[in-house]
């Protein structure tokens, strides 16, 4: 018997009309790596992430043409039907460009500002204090995220100072830990002394280590109630970057901890910036913690599935699932709760077959060359011939349309 995970009490912010915290589903979210200033390739891979599932997407603005074209941005994808709330991210000059371009700021959904990366000295807190009143002024909340690579130098000097004079000094990795803790707490009283509401903050202390993610949002998250935005800063490329994100972040979803997760991965080249949102999604899919889209179970393979017909199988429709959604998840709803089964051979093909909404048992090695298909446990038909896979899908559409559909 599963037993739901107890999620961390959090204020809950409206970014656009997207709820993250208190209470709401953990929102999938990513960002773009187009130049901004080139609005119809941003509009583009905008839209290719909404469609993909990202709830929220953010953009880099470190420009005045970054920041004129955001407004732009906003209104093309308006008109396409695509609501998906925009994050502007600044860095070093946000409080120029929000000055200069107030059209940017009131076309954004969320303000992404780093401590560390504000100002130095009596700088920082008036252009700190200047992105805060901006965000009180268009009624935006705001992000405040530490980075490992762009801490507050000042602050972590300071703590450094203090822990030097203890009497049983803490390792230096333990003080730039609670360095950026420190810095997302104060940066966020400072922010609601500014008159920024609670339920206005998201807090976020990426790095890109694991133990030492966990470590810092375990304190976090026991140091406030404020949402909190969850990743694994620089994972990587492929295998590895999903791996290390997967890692850091399933430990500390399963403990209740965040409220909105990106998965930083690194493109391969010419891979789509989407990846990163389908293995967020499947993060808290095969979690439990929500559902986006069928996924198929397929065995690995072994000595008694030689041919590769079942693995083929199994990767045509998953993609095919994967790609139906954004029209099937208007039509059908509860679709992304289907189980979908492609076995390779005898041993557990049944088995997992029927236990599977729709589930295909696949003829092994020397087997006798017939796949029973089961549907909700229960034999319905044994394919045959050249075209089993096509026939297979479309037994999978039609159940689809059948049971979620309303027989439609």
């Amino acid at each position: 018997m599963s037993h739901p995970v107890v999620r961390r009490p959090a204020r809950r912010v409206l970014v656009g009309g997207v709820p993250v915290g208190g209470g709401a589903p953990v929102v999938v979210q990513s960002m773009t790596n187009t130049d901004t200033a080139d609005v119809a390739a941003s509009v583009a891979q905008t839209y290719d992430l909404w469609r993909a599932g990202s709830e929220l997407v953010r953009l880099t603005v470190n420009t005045l043409e970054a920041a004129a074209a955001v407004p732009l941005i906003r209104a093309k994808l308006d008109a396409m039907g695509c609501q998906v709330p925009l994050i502007g991210d600044f860095h070093f000059n946000g409080h120029k460009l929000l000055t200069q371009v107030p059209e940017c700021a009131q076309a954004l959904a969320k303000l992404r500002i780093n401590p560390g990366n504000v100002g130095r000295g009596a700088k920082r807190d008036d252009q700190f204090a200047t992105l805060i009143e901006i965000a009180c002024r268009y009624d935006k909340p705001v992000r405040i995220g530490v980075n490992w690579g762009s801490l507050d130098q000042e602050l972590l000097a300071r703590m450094m100072d203090d822990n030097s004079r203890r009497a049983e000094p803490h390792a230096a990795e333990d003080v730039m830990r609670h360095a950026l803790i420190a810095s997302a707490l104060e940066s966020a009283a400072r922010a609601e002394e500014l008159g920024l509401g609670a339920d206005k903050i998201i807090l976020s202390c990426k790095l890109s280590g694991v133990q030492d993610l966990v470590r810092v949002y375990r304190d976090l998250a026991a140091r406030c109630d404020y949402a909190l935005h969850l990743g694994l800063t620089e994972a990587g490329m492929g295998s590895k970057g999903i791996v290390a994100s997967t890692a850091a972040l399933a430990i500390l979803l399963q403990e209740g901890i965040g409220d909105t997760i990106r998965v930083s991965l690194t493109p391969e080249p010419g891979e789509s910036r989407t990846k990163e949102v389908q293995v967020g999604q499947e993060i808290l899919q095969t979690m439990g913690l929500r559902s986006f889209t069928p996924l198929v179970t397929a065995c690995p393979g072994c000595g008694r599935t030689t041919s590769t017909f079942f693995q083929e199988l199994a990767q045509r429709i998953q993609n095919w699932l994967r790609n139906q959604m954004p029209v099937w998840r208007g039509l059908y709803p509860g679709v992304e709760d289907m189980s979908v089964a492609v076995m390779g051979c005898v041993v557990n093909g049944p088995g997992e077959s029927k236990h599977a909404n729709v589930g295909i048992s696949l003829p092994g090695s020397n087997e006798t060359p017939v796949a029973p298909v089961y549907e909700d446990g229960v034999k319905t038909v044994t394919l045959k011939g050249e075209h089993i896979a096509e026939e297979f899908q479309a037994i999978v559409e039609a159940y689809v349309q059948r049971t979620y559909g309303g027989g439609a």
